[in-house]
């Protein structure tokens, strides 16, 4: 295990101005917090958050980050509170651990509108302080080494995790050569086969060509300290994973590939990564399109270096990757790099382009966008659906005519083009110019291109589009243009039909009466109301009745309570629907449950009545060869006491205390727990799946119920049951 001293002098080495007292104070701090508690491999658990922090040193970060490291662990595992850490180490370190802490209680690898929820969760709490990513890449890191100590299972749904998401997000931040390892490791775990193939085939191909590769090192400082560029050459080869997943894209065996060998050319300078290629290029011939210049375009994660491949020595192919030393810092460790661009001396020549490198970098811009489209989603699967897209691209950068540079995924459209320079400008677009011809909507772009965008503010995106576009940004903003415009016509059919039906009660339209009448309906504002007449989910005589008219003889009379009839079932009372025969016995089923607001319908069974399903239950499947069943129904107006059955599932941590927790929030909310189950998953046992009947007093009062209940720490998701 390392020792307090050689950690201080690790972050002292690169950083002289560190406060070694906080170090020494949260090495200690942590050390004792978690005094004999053991990891699964035996080891003590203090190890763990030591090498994360150690893991950090290598990136060079600074001194709150690594303490708050050394305690990442304590708030969770220990007895030690929030508070103790902000009043030992100050707010920005207890900030730290506090995102730390709730991240750790992710289970990203399950159903997919919680895996999205998840991530939500964990995006936002690095957009705050992106040293809380770091950190938390950190442990997975070492998580990941010591994987051999866990379940077959456990060690198969981490893995698993790491390669959906920990290491793309790396990858994405720029930190290469973190995202390179977790890789490997997943890898290694999910495809053993594979990974052992294609490991015993580069360590032959490193015996065999291990002498060449240190002549074709040489080489190359020889031929550019002829031309006076002092250079230092690393020869590196492909990993594992870069190799399985290049295979893949382009079907290729391992026999084919030929550049898996590659060069690192660390240069002094901008122009001397230009001049070393032109070098290169009059020594050995090129490949035809191998070519790219990520120093005028950097990659979206700040990734900058020249890339050629050349016929060199021994008639060997080589990928030679030329960047100034500040670049190769960056091209390693991303964003964790950024705290060093402003004091670095070479700064500004080596990241010509970047204003504010801390503050603007493509990394962080992407970061925000992201948080921005938290915002704009309109359900977690639509957002998780946008992220994945975000992290597995290949890209092509394209321009506006005004020069601006567009970075697209490969196989984008101008649809896709349009949107990623505004929603706006998506929104309006009709046609397209591509390098000044006119060009179809569906044409594929291609590295270069400049695109100008025909507008018109007439234009709605029709929704076929939402086919036709690549990114996730589109197409959420597509089907939410498609949605506004039909609910905006919807409203205004709506809006006449109430006024017909007021006209004959010689009443004008008037929206402070409507508004009034809104809660009985169960709907948020006027607009949606009248989009719901419009679209037949809820009838005009409805919005008459819940202004407190009755709709028909051309008066206007205030609504009177019925009064059960003799021999009438109770059931009719408690359920208050239009549709339904007078004498005909109600219920609601329970596998589904339904509130007003919702949209539903009656099944009938003969001797037994009707029963009422929301539209969206499953068990209305069965009846779908029997339509003479089937009966049209619409919530009635209902009295504010009134309350009504409907079911939920909760996904919860298995902790002391959560089911008190479940409660207690459904009691302050309103609501009433009628029915609960619960039941441990079996494919993971920190979790258990909750089935509870609530009854509320419609679909507005349940959601915000299901609301409350997501902000609870231990919920990693709510759904409402469709049976």
């Amino acid at each position: 295990m390392m020792r307090q001293y050689e950690l201080v002098e690790r972050v002292v080495k690169y950083d002289p101005d560190a406060n070694e007292d906080l170090l020494n104070r949260a090495y200690v701090y942590a050390m004792r917090a978690h005094g004999n508690q053991k990891r699964a491999s035996g080891e003590a658990y203090f190890n763990h958050p030591l090498e994360v922090a150690a893991i950090l040193t290598e990136m060079k970060l600074d001194d709150a980050t690594v303490a708050a490291a050394l305690l990442h662990d304590t708030v969770e595992d220990t007895s030690v509170t929030h508070q103790e850490i902000e009043e030992k180490f100050g707010k920005e370190i207890a900030s730290l651990v506090e995102g730390l802490t709730k991240i750790k209680k992710l289970d990203l690898v399950t159903k997919e509108a919680t895996q999205a929820e998840n991530l939500r969760k964990l995006l936002l709490a690095m957009s705050r302080d992106v040293r809380v990513l770091l950190v938390k890449l950190a442990d997975r890191l070492h998580n990941m080494r010591t994987l051999d100590h866990v379940s077959p299972e456990k060690r198969i749904r981490i893995a698993q995790e790491t390669m959906d998401i920990y290491a793309p997000l790396a990858g994405r931040m720029g930190m290469q050569a973190l995202r390179d390892e977790l890789e490997d490791i997943a890898f290694r775990v999910l495809d053993p086969e594979a990974n052992r193939t294609i490991s015993e085939r580069l360590k032959r191909l490193h015996d065999e060509s291990g002498d060449v590769l240190r002549q074709i090192e040489k080489e190359l400082v020889a031929k550019l300290a002829e031309n006076g560029i002092k250079v230092e050459v690393y020869g590196r080869e492909k990993r594992p994973f870069s190799i399985w997943r290049k295979m893949e894209r382009k079907h290729l065996s391992l026999g084919q590939l030929s550049d898996i060998f590659a060069f690192r050319v660390i240069v002094g300078t901008v122009d001397q990564c230009y001049r070393s290629l032109g070098i290169v290029h009059r020594t050995w011939r090129a490949i035809p399109g191998r070519f790219k210049d990520y120093i005028s375009v950097p990659k979206q994660n700040d990734y900058r270096s020249l890339h050629t491949t050349v016929i060199g020595p021994h008639h060997m192919r080589v990928e030679l990757q030329i960047r100034t030393r500040l670049m190769h810092e960056i091209a390693e460790r991303g964003v964790a790099a950024h705290a060093l661009y402003k004091d670095a001396p070479d700064a500004k020549e080596a990241l010509d382009g970047f204003k504010s490198p801390a503050a603007e970098s493509n990394a962080y811009r992407w970061l925000r966008h992201l948080v921005e489209m938290l915002q704009e989603g309109e359900s977690p699967k639509e957002f998780l659906e946008h992220t994945k897209l975000e992290l597995f691209h290949d890209q092509v950068f394209c321009f506006t005519p005004k020069g601006q540079l567009i970075a697209l995924p490969r196989g984008a459209t101008p649809i896709d083009f349009a949107y990623a320079v505004h929603t706006s400008i998506g929104d309006s677009c009709v046609g397209c110019k591509i390098n000044g011809r006119h060009a179809p909507l569906v044409t594929e772009l291609a590295n270069g291109d400049e695109v100008d965008i025909i507008r018109s503010e007439a234009q709605v995106p029709p929704p076929a589009w939402e086919g036709l576009a690549v990114t996730g940004k589109a197409r959420s903003a597509i089907r939410r243009a498609t949605r506004a415009a039909a609910r905006k016509q919807f409203a205004g059919l709506g809006k006449e039909i109430v006024e017909k039906l007021l006209a004959k009660h010689n009443r004008a339209f008037a929206e402070t009466e409507i508004t009034a009448a809104i809660p009985r309906l169960g709907h948020k504002n006027v607009a949606d109301a009248l989009a719901a007449i419009g679209r037949g989910d809820l009838s005009g005589k409805d919005m008459l009745m819940a202004m407190g008219l009755e709709a028909g003889d051309g008066k206007a009379k205030p609504i009177r309570k019925r009064t059960s009839k003799a021999g009438e079932s109770s059931n009719q009372l408690s359920v208050p629907v239009r549709g339904a025969g007078v004498n005909t016995a109600l219920k609601i089923a329970t596998e589904t449950g339904a509130v007003p607001g919702e949209r539903i319908v009656g099944i009938i069974t003969p001797g037994e009545g009707l029963t009422i399903y929301p539209i969206f239950a499953k068990a209305l499947e069965q009846f779908d060869s029997e339509p003479e069943r089937w009966v049209d129904l619409a919530w009635d107006a209902t009295s504010p006491e009134q309350k009504f059955p409907a079911r939920i599932k909760l996904t919860i941590l298995n902790e002391v205390g959560a089911l008190a927790q479940i409660a207690q929030v459904i009691g302050e909310g309103g609501g009433n727990i009628d029915e609960l189950q619960m039941s441990a998953r079996a494919a993971a046992r920190d979790f258990f799946d909750l089935d509870i009947l609530i009854e509320v007093h419609d679909v507005k009062h349940l959601n915000k119920i299901m609301a409350g209940l997501r902000s609870r720490s231990i919920v990693s998701s709510v759904s409402r049951v469709a049976g």
